[in-house]
């Protein structure tokens, strides 16, 4: 079945505040294991993202480990900051009003969790948030999701697409490619959104709104209506 449109998702500084976990995140390891170990695991965490192409959190704890071995914090330790991230209250960081964006728009067609991410934390991410649930199960997760919308299409087809990103990069990627089927939302949230580079470096979404929210009472209509 060819739905008429499909509202594609994502996840991190869209519908969750993911700068406010690293921030807790940072917190923590700095309490628990001190600012060197903290900053020895954010350098192996970049480093890894920058060979991956996406934020795996419990991997660089895996990498921290054997980098740490006999020289940092101790075992148990260790699983207790592995604790701390797969049990992290991720519910109290779905942004204000998310849940009803997604109803909203679910009123028109299919919501598409569309997400970057690894195979064990990002699906647990959604999960715990309750975003999973809000999509009815519809999540895609890749290693670099705008070069999957082959995999897209065929999973969720339609004849016209609404992505919701907070990275431009990614808005003008997926246009490129799908070009006037695609409408492009731009959230201004989290510290991509308001990167300089980023906003001179690429053209601007078709639709820009500053908060997620801000979508529970928008005129869908005029998404649809996007040339």
């Amino acid at each position: 079945m060819t739905n008429d449109v499909v509202f594609l998702l994502d996840v991190d500084n869209t519908l969750l505040d993911n700068d406010r976990i690293i921030v807790d995140l940072r917190r923590h390891l700095e309490r628990e294991f001190g600012a060197v170990s903290a900053e020895r695991y954010w350098a192996i965490f970049e480093q890894l993202r920058s060979e991956l192409g996406y934020a795996d959190y419990l991997g660089a704890l895996q990498r921290y480990r054997s980098h740490a071995a006999g020289d940092g914090p101790d075992e148990q330790r260790l699983l207790l900051m592995s604790s701390f991230l797969v049990d992290y209250p991720f519910a109290e960081r779905v942004y204000p009003r998310a849940l009803a964006a997604i109803d909203r728009l679910g009123s028109f067609g299919p919501t598409v969790i569309l997400s970057d991410g690894d195979v064990v934390f990002q699906p647990r991410k959604v999960q715990r948030s309750g975003l999973w649930d809000a999509v009815c199960g519809r999540v895609l997760i890749y290693i670099h999701k705008e070069q999957m919308l082959d995999a897209v299409q065929r999973h969720y087809p339609a004849r016209h697409y609404v992505i919701v990103d907070d990275k431009l990069r990614i808005l003008a990627a997926m246009k490129d490619v799908l070009q006037e089927r695609l409408t492009t939302v731009f959230p201004r949230q989290g510290h991509y959104a308001f990167d300089p580079v980023s906003i001179a470096q690429y053209p601007a979404a078709d639709f820009t709104v500053e908060h997620i929210g801000d979508l529970a009472d928008f005129d869908v209509a005029k998404l649809l209506d996007e040339p």
